[in-house]
């Protein structure tokens, strides 16, 4: 760890308040942050981190309170007012164009007048730097005086190439991999976030707040990136790393500070805490933070996935010849780099998306467990018996022959009607409600948890609903059963919400999702599939939902895992799957498995067993 420089303050919260209608999202907030450090942001959900920076970038006014700058006080209403502090601010959600190239986007947005700031910066910058020369007894020489006034000149109007020579300069000082002249949509999620960092340095802020940076990169890729983000420190830039991440706040910051209930309760040096220790007192309690990964039993394969691709929304082959098997008992995790085709697939087999080729086979569980009319009709029951698909409750074959349709319906009424084997049923041309009309039970969490799980106009009852309503007598709906397994869900997975009667609109990201994921799993699936399901979630919930879902494994689920943390990944699964631009580059036992090992997966082809 490298000491501040000179312990030189460079931003000062003092007493910031921020409130949003009831909520207090900040309150009488003080926080430093000084020249030359890492520091990271850790907090709940909802405990104020990011509107404390988004207060800092120019997003949000504060209520009250005061913001300083280098010793001043700063008036910051908009993010162009925080930019010209020099302070920049890289969202998880990348600002991009994708048809423009990496320089185009860099230079979007600014004027003449922003020009003719960025050349006095820069003009003060070398000043400073041929004084601390001077200072040690040294003169700079032509070149250097040479170069100095280039640098001036090139940033005091537009030019693209001019724009591209100082993109490639500052990518060589701090160790960037990036391409001026390539296209966006040409980008991996690696190379984006890298344009937004060179973005905001391009507009020479000293001050970068990163927001989730590591999310969805892969180990080698954040070794890259705080490997970068050390040069910038050591050039004396100030940058802010809120993460969820704790063992790479251990391990990139100097300083931690903590946020709990909309309050900065401590800011701590990383040297000298532990992860136990800034858990606790993110939570304000103890917090147990071991994964419960129990040892399979009674695995048996329950989804065959043969061949399979399928396209995105844009056309294009997202999913390309892919062979898995997921099995009942077990945890299968799959990992990529994101837009590997992680959502088109678990879609596919939801049924909420064709498939271009392949099928997908289930293996319904039905072995000497009755039939009922509940999914099947009488036609398709004699049908069945037919085939052999039946025994009686001594054992033998049952065919119906020499029966009347009232004698058979008793049978099957009585539970003395029982499958020989488990069902086998082809899934492929089927959508979700034809899947449940078949008596197969499959539970998703979708990426997109507004988009595709819940309504965000409809309260928590009415949301619950979408997976019974079929259940309720014409329009008399059953809305009892629905609004007590939500109050269940409140409970056990510390929901915050005023009442069952709240739109889901009105709640946090987090309580959305722990809304979706309760109702997934009260379904008792028979597969359970989630793709990043504690995205947005605390880490004390996220272990909530993980434990969860391995007590959805040993009741015998099978549990398809998408996840970005590979730490995660490795600790909760059984089994690990990895893509690379759709394509399989091999399976790995969880358990033996390295995060180094999965990363190199990530980003090439191939089978490995």
């Amino acid at each position: 760890m490298l000491t501040t420089s000179n312990n030189i303050k460079v931003v000062e919260l003092k007493n910031i308040t921020k409130v949003f209608g009831s909520k207090v999202a900040n309150l009488n907030v003080n926080l430093d942050l000084y020249k030359g450090e890492i520091l990271s942001i850790l907090g709940e959900n909802g405990s104020g981190k990011t509107t404390s920076m988004n207060i800092i970038s120019g997003l949000y006014a504060p209520d009250e309170g005061s913001i300083y700058i280098n010793g001043e006080l700063a008036k910051i209403n908009s993010p162009h007012d925080s930019l010209m502090y020099g302070i920049g601010m890289v969202h998880q959600h990348f600002k991009l164009v994708d048809v423009f190239t990496a320089a185009e986007n860099i230079v979007l947005g600014l004027d003449k007048q922003d020009y003719a700031n960025f050349a006095k910066k820069i003009e003060e910058q070398e000043e400073s730097r041929f004084a601390e020369l001077r200072k040690q007894g040294k003169e700079p020489s032509e070149e250097e005086l040479k170069e100095s006034k280039k640098r001036i000149n090139a940033a005091k109007s537009f030019n693209i190439k001019n724009a591209a020579s100082r993109i490639k300069e500052m990518c060589d000082r701090y160790g960037f991999e990036l391409d001026p002249n390539k296209k966006v949509y040409n980008m991996t999620v690696s190379e984006k976030q890298t344009l937004e960092i060179v973005k905001a340095l391009y507009r020479n802020a000293n001050i970068l707040i990163l927001d989730e940076p590591t999310a969805v990169l892969t180990p080698q890729e954040i070794d890259r990136l705080f490997m970068v983000i050390q040069n910038m420190r050591n050039d004396g830039k100030s940058i802010v790393i809120i993460t969820h991440k704790l063992n790479e706040v251990m391990r990139i910051s100097d300083r931690v500070a903590i946020f709990r209930k909309g309050e900065h309760v401590a800011t701590v040096e990383t040297n000298k805490t532990s992860i136990k220790e800034l858990t606790d007192m993110m939570v304000g309690a103890k917090v147990d933070l071991e994964i419960e990964r129990s040892t399979p039993t009674d695995v048996a394969d329950r989804l065959f996935v043969n061949n399979l691709s399928v396209k995105n929304n844009d056309g294009r082959v997202v999913i390309n010849d892919v062979s898995f098997v997921a099995r009942s008992g077990e945890i299968l995790g799959i990992a990529g780099i994101s837009g590997s085709g992680q959502k088109e697939l678990l879609e596919a087999i939801q049924g909420l998306r064709p498939l271009e080729s392949g099928e997908i086979i289930f293996h319904n569980p039905k072995k000497d467990k009755p039939a009922t009319f509940f999914h099947k009709t009488l036609k398709k029951i004699k049908a069945l018996a037919a085939h052999g698909a039946f025994h009686d409750p001594d054992g033998k074959r049952i065919n119906f022959k020499g029966m009347s349709n009232k004698e058979i319906r008793k049978m099957v009424n009585d539970c003395k009607v029982l499958f020989y084997e488990d069902e086998i049923v082809n899934l492929k041309g089927k959508n979700p409600l034809q899947i449940r009309e078949l008596g197969i039970r499959l539970s998703f969490v979708p990426e997109d948890r507004l988009g595709m799980g819940l309504v965000s106009n409809m309260n928590l009852v009415d949301n619950t609903m979408l997976r019974s309503y079929r259940h309720g007598h014409w329009i008399f709906l059953d809305r009892e059963r629905p609004r007590k397994l939500i109050e269940k869900i409140i409970k056990e997975l510390d929901v915050s919400t005023p009442g069952t009667n709240t739109q889901i609109s009105k709640l946090s990201g987090g309580n959305v999702q722990k809304v979706l994921v309760g109702r997934e799993i009260a379904l008792a699936p028979k597969v359970f599939m989630a793709a990043y399901p504690v995205r947005g979630l605390d880490i004390n919930s996220s272990y909530t939902i993980y434990n969860l879902l391995d007590k959805q494994k040993c009741s015998g689920i099978a549990v398809i895992y998408v996840g970005e943390d590979l730490d995660v990944l490795l600790a909760l699964c059984d089994r690990i799957m990895v893509l690379c631009d759709g394509r399989i580059s091999g399976f790995v036992d969880a358990r033996k498995a390295t995060k180094e090992q999965i990363g190199e997966m990530m980003t090439r082809h191939g089978e490995v067993q």
